[in-house]
């Protein structure tokens, strides 16, 4: 902040497949802005040039490469004044895309940050897949080494809420592998290829039955949606919900959320799985 005048930073959704899916404000933002910050210039052309607008301000690249050498100096432009719009090639900036370092070094300095909401692959692909929608979680991209993506999956195979995953499309088939080996080959889940594009195709299915149909090859941009896993039956005991909790605990969830998943499955409030537990840790 220079002189008490603070800038904005606008993150600006992007289509992810037919540019008519363009947020309204997206254009007027286009050219408003005092610096327009691009995950790809020559792809940002291509959008202004579809939507018919001319950015006015400065325009600079902003990937993940040169995204940590960049921030200072956008956030100088702020502390100047300046209206500052991040878009990235599709989608809301930030998720799994550029964006994040940005925004929080605009937060801890004081300046406003808001949104042109539009286009998700993560919420499209969650709104099609025919899966849970009440609670969900994204996981981004799984890890590209075999030994690190199976780890991740274990840590992820209790998780009841339904899972939503990024993939390239040269590893889907070894990600759906691994997922059936992980949640089970039974698992539902959907495979999301090339979303509100000409050659959209959602394909449901058993985890199996899908890394099956991808062994032969997958193209387009993926998306993953994993049915979460069902609630495991709990007795009415005390000492089982301890004991229940204690395992959801060595394997990384929190003791809070532990104690709810336990409490869910065996159908008692939370009040009492967590008495249960703490007369147990009383000295």
């Amino acid at each position: 902040m220079i002189g008490g005048v603070t800038g904005l930073l606008v993150l600006a959704a992007t289509p992810i497949g037919q540019v008519r899916d363009a947020p309204p404000r997206l254009a007027a933002e286009l050219a408003g802005a005092d610096v327009v910050a691009a995950e790809d210039t020559r792809r940002l052309r291509r959008l202004c040039r579809d939507l018919g607008v001319e950015p006015s301000g400065r325009v600079l690249s902003y990937f993940e490469g040169n995204e940590h050498a960049r921030t200072p100096a956008l956030l100088e432009a702020l502390g100047a004044g300046e209206r500052v719009l991040l878009v990235t090639d599709a989608g809301m900036p930030s998720v799994s895309d550029p964006g994040y370092r940005l925004v929080a070094a605009a937060v801890d300095a004081g300046v406003p940050v808001t949104a042109v909401p539009g286009p998700s692959a993560v919420l499209t692909a969650l709104a099609v897949s025919g899966l849970p929608v009440d609670r969900f979680c994204f996981e981004g991209f799984p890890p590209r080494k075999a030994g690190e993506r199976q780890r991740r999956l274990a840590g992820l195979a209790h998780e009841e809420r339904t899972l939503v995953f990024f993939e390239s499309p040269h590893r889907t088939a070894a990600t759906l592998a691994a997922m059936a080996d992980a949640f089970g080959g039974d698992r539902p889940a959907a495979v999301c290829r090339e979303l509100t594009k000409t050659h959209e195709e959602v394909r449901r299915g058993p985890l199996s039955e899908l890394a099956a149909w991808a062994a032969d090859g997958v193209r387009g941009e993926v998306t993953l949606v994993v049915a979460g896993a069902p609630p495991a039956a709990v007795p009415a005991d005390p000492a089982a919900w301890r004991a229940a909790v204690a395992e959801l605990t060595d394997g990384g969830t929190t003791r809070k959320e532990a104690i709810a998943r336990v409490a869910r499955a065996a159908g008692v409030p939370k009040r009492e799985v967590y008495d249960a537990v703490h007369r147990e840790d009383a000295p």
